[in-house]
């Protein structure tokens, strides 16, 4: 590790507004930029460490850097700067931007994560548990990470980064980070003490301490070889026109092995009638902003809202529910099965639309249980060729997987789930209007069914038209 700690910055006089113009450029154009629609108005330094020296060779900077976006208080972004006389071609994709003032005057930048080394270099201060100026390369102790392993990035990313170690680790670094704990790690080591079998245990993670205040900045865990992304598996199982419902309902009982070890490990609280009001008030507000923003939900907003006013009334006449710490934004797309059949949830993150302390309140379970039922009903609109009846059935299978862990049926509460999938569906709405317009019938048909559900349906019938096909 010698040469990754060869020097380390608590600032750098000039970095920054060297690197400003570059900036306001690039980071607006990342896939995990999270301000888009707003212009970067000016950047704030809050960490600088220097990995590699930047009068090499090669050099690396990570940076903690918050992008000032008025009227809003900006966000704080993860940065790994990679910085050469000249990119080879190999890198072109990677390039930040050529340099014309301040320290690396007439040198070029570049998002390190596309090279070898670099990325090699956070595994190395990983093995080595290293303390770089205010990062802490921390791991477990009972695991010793392989060195020498290939690094490459993973490119299918959204809101973060990932790097995959020869087939053996993947380490998620956070783009978008804030102070506290951050449920991406504190949830999965608190299911590697349960046991828990279902989620990748973390094998090392890599902290900052900046002003006191604690931030993770990511995660590596095992690296599930030949795994397939639950999303992909199931448009392929519909492309071939064949079921999903063995696999809906083995990630159903997935689903409840992990919240019954999440009960078992982390406090429970009783939700009663002032938290239930809380909750619905939270919904209700979110469902008048969304109808502001998207005059198409409008003439559902009274159905909609008779959704939350039936889970209140339920609460006053003295009905009590139990939240727990949960995934927080569980889709097929984190979920992976390995080659045996072993479904793994992964990325605890939670919606990171949402603060910290929300996501991290418990919540009641129903909560992710709704969001898996939405993406089979996405899965299902998502194909050209649809098949009559498949969502309905994997949502039917996927409850009755997780009945089978947990000795309960979400079925059986369709108050809640019925309020909880119509929150998520209205939240849906709100965001395919805004990236996705081509994607709207497919929230749209939900709100359709959820707005003139008395109480009295199941829960789990779909019968939507499928999104227009672009």
């Amino acid at each position: 590790m010698s040469e990754a700690v060869s020097r380390t910055l608590t600032s750098t006089p000039g970095l920054l507004e060297s690197l400003d113009p570059l900036l306001r450029e690039w980071l607006p154009r990342q896939r995990w930029f999270a301000g888009k629609g707003r212009p970067v108005t000016g950047f704030t330094l809050v960490g600088a460490t220097e990995l590699l020296p930047s009068d090499s060779k090669l050099g690396l900077y990570h940076l903690l850097v918050r992008a000032e976006q008025s009227p809003v208080p900006g966000d704080c972004y993860q940065l790994l700067i990679g910085v050469r006389e000249a990119l080879p071609p190999r890198l072109a994709p990677a390039l930040i931007g050529h340099v014309d003032r301040g320290p690396l005057t007439g040198r070029t930048v570049y998002e390190a994560l596309y090279d070898p080394r670099p990325a090699e270099v956070l595994l190395e201060a990983l093995r080595a548990r290293a303390r770089i100026g205010g990062l802490f390369f921390e791991a477990d102790k009972e695991q010793e990470i392989r060195p020498g392993l290939v690094p490459r990035v993973v490119t299918s990313e959204q809101s973060n980064s990932s790097i995959v170690y020869g087939d053996t680790y993947i380490l998620k670094l956070l783009r978008r980070v804030v102070p506290g704990v951050n449920p991406d790690l504190e949830l999965p080591l608190a299911l590697a003490r349960e046991g828990c079998p279902r989620v990748p245990p973390p094998t090392a993670w890599i902290r900052a301490e900046l002003d006191g205040e604690p931030y993770v900045l990511g995660v590596l865990q095992p690296f599930v070889q030949g795994a397939a992304d639950g999303w992909e598996l199931a448009l392929r199982e519909l492309a071939k026109g064949e079921d999903f419902v063995a696999e809906a309902r083995a990630l159903g009982r997935a689903t409840a092995e992990v919240h019954t070890a999440l009960a078992r490990a982390l406090p429970t609280v009783t939700l009663g009638r002032a938290q239930v009001e809380l909750m619905t008030a939270a919904m209700t507000e979110r469902l008048a902003a969304a109808a502001q923003a998207v005059p198409a939900l409008r003439p559902y907003e009274p159905g909609l809202r008779s959704a939350f006013e039936a889970l209140a009334a339920l609460a006053a006449e003295g009905r009590t529910w139990t939240a727990q710490r949960v995934h927080g934004d569980l889709h097929l797309g984190q979920c992976l099965r390995s080659p045996a059949g072993q479904w793994w949830l992964i990325d605890f993150e939670g919606e990171p639309a949402k603060s910290l302390t929300e996501r991290r309140m418990p919540q009641p379970p129903l909560r992710d249980i709704a969001g898996m039922l939405r993406s089979f009903d996405y899965a299902a609109h998502s194909t050209p060729s649809p098949v009559p009846g498949w969502a309905e059935s994997c949502r039917a299978a996927y409850c009755s997987g997780y009945a089978e862990v947990s000795g309960t049926d979400p079925r059986t509460d369709p108050v809640l789930l019925r309020a909880c999938e119509t929150d998520k569906a209205v939240y849906e709405v709100v965001y395919e209007a805004r990236h996705r317009p081509d994607w709207l019938p497919v929230p749209l048909s939900a709100v359709r069914r959820l707005a003139l559900d008395d109480g009295t349906t199941s829960p789990l019938t779909s019968p939507a038209p499928r999104r227009p096909h672009p």
